[in-house]
């Protein structure tokens, strides 16, 4: 009788133990709140450097090779990228090099945990050896290849562990561009 009182005994600690536990945990999200991550641009940066060369087809004609990104943090939550850009073709003798410049708006892609440039447009698309009017034509085409290229390049992608903090879980929710980087606003994730 009195080994069954102490595992009846045992199994309510244990019961007790896990609620206080659960409890414990929520009463963490509730008192942590939301909190401030900054992302500083060399982080961003080296990021971006692990996801280039990106290599896209142009008008079913060109070869385009998008590489060595350069980000720039602009004002409004936005930010800029200049890139290297080589042209090839069957018919061209040497691929044509020169730079991209565009500009987009950052958003936050919670299900992917992370912060993803939208909206690109292009600011300066300069190819040496290439007659201007043709320039302004590739350019109106490189519009779409923009929104080909980029559709699921992250600026910035978080570890599961940099959304844990004190035992609680959190989800990205805003960003805002400063003037070394990025700050990202972090929530307590809802309980399922």
């Amino acid at each position: 009788m009195l080994e069954k009182n102490t595992h009846a005994r045992r199994r309510l600690l244990a019961g007790l133990a896990a609620i206080s536990g659960a409890a414990l945990l929520a009463s963490c999200a509730s008192v942590l709140g939301p909190r401030e991550v900054d992302l500083p641009l060399h982080k961003l940066q080296a990021g971006l450097d692990r996801r280039f060369p990106v290599d896209n087809r142009l008008l079913q004609l060109f070869d385009v090779r998008l590489s060595r990104p350069q980000l720039t943090v602009l004002p409004g939550d936005r930010v800029s990228l200049t890139v290297d850009a080589s042209v090839a073709q069957s018919f061209l003798r040497n691929p044509l090099a020169g730079t991209l410049a565009f500009s987009g708006r950052l958003t936050i892609d919670q299900a992917r945990s992370g912060v993803y440039l939208t909206e690109p447009r292009i600011e300066r698309f300069a190819v040496g050896g290439i007659d201007e009017s043709v320039q302004r034509q590739l350019a109106r085409a490189a519009n779409g290849l923009l929104d080909q290229a980029l559709l699921d390049l992250p600026v910035y992608s978080f570890r599961m562990e940099e959304l844990r903090y004190a035992g609680v879980q959190y989800v990205p929710t805003r960003i805002a561009t400063t003037a070394n980087g990025l700050r990202v606003s972090l929530e307590p994730a809802r309980a399922r």
